[in-house]
C-alpha cells in the first residue's frame, strides 16, 4: 500500500476517533444537563404541590407571590404565608416526592418567625443506598419570605450519575474500543515501518551482491578459457562448480530484485507480439542437459495454430523457467515434464505438467503467498527462496492473464496460464 494511502488513511482515523470521542463528550454532558433540568422541573413541581397541599390542610389560601427560591445546586426555598406543621410537612414532601419519582435523601426546615430563624425538621431517607450518619448542615436563612420552608438534597451529582448509568457504561466501553484501536493501528504502523526498513535492508544487500557475484563469475569463465585450466580436470570440474553456483546465486538475486519491484509497482513491461511457440522451444533446451542428466524427459506439444500473444518476453521467459524448475525440483525421481499449448475460440492454453509429488488441497491456496513453501516432511533437499511462484503469479497478473493450478498429492501438478488470442 501506498504511503500517500497510509498517510490519509491514518488521519482519517484519527479524525473519526476524535469525532466520536467528541460525539460522546458532547451527548453526555448534554444527558447530564438534561437530567438536571429535569430533576429541577420536577422538584418544583412537587413543592408547589406540597405548598398547595399545606395550605388547603390549614384551609387558607397561598399567597399571589408564592414562589419557589433555589439556592445553590440542592436546596429549594418555598414561600407559605401561614404557619407550617412540621408533621404535615414531611408527609406531603414523602407523598410528593414519591409521585415525582425523587429518590432521594432530603433535609427540611422550617422558618421560624419569634426567633427568625430556620429551625431544622428532620431527614427523610428515601434512596437504596442511604447514608443515615450523614453529617447535617445548617439550612440557610432567606430575608425576602416570612412563613417558608426549605429543602436541601443529599447527594444529588450522584443521583444524577446514576440515572443515566447505561450510556456511561456504553461510552466508557465506545471509549475503551478506541483505544485498543489507536493502540493497533500505531503498532501496525510501527511493524509496517519496520517491515519497510527490513525490505530495503534486503533490496540494498540484494544490490551490493550484485557486483561480487558478477566478479565470480567472470573470473570462473577466465579459468574455463585458460588452457592450463582446461589440461586439468579436477580444476576445470571446480572452475564449472564456481560458474554453476555464480549463476544459481545471480538467478536469486535477480528473483529477489525483481519481486522487490512488484512489490513497488515500479516493474516496467515492455509488451510486444511474440512467437509463444518460438519461445517456448528456446526455453524447453535450455532445459533438455539438466533433465537428461537426471534420466528424465521434457515432451514440448504444440497445439495451436497462430501462437502469438502480447507479452513481455523477458518476464514470460522468467516465468517458464520458474514453473520447470519447479517441476524438476518437486519429482519424485526422474522428472517427467509436458509442456503443452491448446486453444479454443478467444484463448492460448499453456500448460506445465509433471508427475511428481503433488500439491495437498490445503495449499494450493497457498503456493503463491511470497516465502512459503510446501512442506516436505523432514526432507529439506529442494532449495529456493519461495519467491518462484509469487513471483508468476504477480507476472501473470500484471499482463492480465489467469493462472491457474490443478494438483492431486502423489501424481503430479499441471499450471496452467490463459493468453488472450490476438486476432489478425
Amino acid at each position: 500500500m501506498k504511503n500517500k494511502v497510509i498517510s490519509r488513511l491514518v488521519i482519517f482515523g484519527v479524525i473519526a476517533i476524535v469525532g466520536i470521542l467528541a460525539m460522546q463528550v458532547y451527548w453526555i454532558s448534554s444527558l447530564l444537563e438534561f437530567r438536571k433540568q429535569e430533576l429541577d422541573q420536577s422538584t418544583k413541581i412537587a413543592l408547589f404541590q406540597v405548598a398547595k397541599d399545606l395550605a388547603r390542610a390549614r384551609k387558607v389560601d397561598l399567597p399571589t407571590n408564592t414562589t419557589i427560591q433555589v439556592r445553590g445546586s440542592n436546596t429549594y426555598q418555598v414561600n407559605i404565608n401561614d404557619v407550617i406543621d412540621a408533621g404535615l410537612l414531611e408527609f406531603f414532601l414523602r407523598k410528593e416526592f414519591n409521585n415525582k419519582g425523587i429518590k432521594l435523601d432530603f433535609e427540611y426546615a422550617i422558618h421560624d418567625c419569634n426567633s427568625n430563624e430556620v429551625v431544622y425538621g428532620g431527614t427523610v431517607y428515601l434512596s437504596k443506598n442511604s447514608n443515615q450518619s450523614s453529617q447535617i448542615k445548617k439550612l440557610p436563612r432567606y430575608s425576602k419570605f416570612l412563613y417558608y420552608f426549605s429543602v436541601r438534597f443529599h447527594s444529588t451529582n450522584k443521583y444524577i450519575l446514576s440515572s443515566i448509568q447505561l450510556p456511561i457504561i456504553f461510552t466508557a466501553v465506545l471509549i475503551f474500543i478506541l483505544l485498543v484501536f489507536s493502540y493497533s493501528l500505531i503498532f501496525i504502523l510501527r511493524q509496517r515501518r519496520l517491515s519497510q526498513m527490513q525490505k530495503d535492508f534486503i533490496n540494498n544487500m540484494t544490490h551490493e551482491f550484485k557486483t561480487p557475484i558478477s566478479t565470480i563469475k567472470i573470473s570462473a569463465e577466465v579459468f574455463l578459457n585458460n588452457e592450463s585450466i582446461k589440461k586439468d580436470k579436477r580444476l576445470a570440474r571446480y572452475a564449472n562448480i564456481i560458474l554453476e553456483q555464480s549463476q544459481r546465486l545471480n538467478d536469486q538475486v535477480e528473483k529477489v530484485l525483481q519481486v522487490a519491484k512488484l512489490e513497488k509497482n515500479t516493474v516496467e513491461l515492455d509488451s510486444r507480439i511474440i512467437n509463444l511457440h518460438n519461445l517456448l522451444e528456446s526455453v524447453v533446451e535450455s532445459f533438455e542437459l539438466r533433465i537428461h542428466e537426471l534420466n528424465g524427459k521434457i515432451d514440448l506439444k504444440l497445439n495451436v495454430e497462430n501462437p502469438s500473444i502480447q507479452a513481455d518476453s523477458l518476464h514470460l521467459i522468467n516465468v517458464l523457467n520458474s514453473l520447470i524448475d519447479n517441476a524438476i525440483k518437486y519429482s519424485k525421481d526422474a522428472p517427467s515434464i509436458t509442456v503443452l499449448t491448446c486453444e479454443d475460440n478467444h484463448f492460448i492454453y499453456l500448460k506445465v505438467q509433471d508427475l511428481g509429488i503433488g500439491i495437498a488441497k490445503e495449499d494450493q491456496n497457498k503456493i503463491f503467498q511470497k516465502f512459503y513453501r510446501v512442506p516436505t516432511g523432514d526432507i529439506h533437499d529442494v532449495k529456493g527462496f519461495g519467491l518462484g511462484l509469487f513471483y508468476v503469479q504477480s507476472i501473470c497478473k500484471a499482463h492480465g492473464w489467469a493462472l491457474n493450478v490443478q494438483s492431486e498429492k502423489g501424481k503430479g501438478t499441471t499450471f496452467t496460464i490463459s493468453f488472450k488470442k490476438q486476432h489478425q
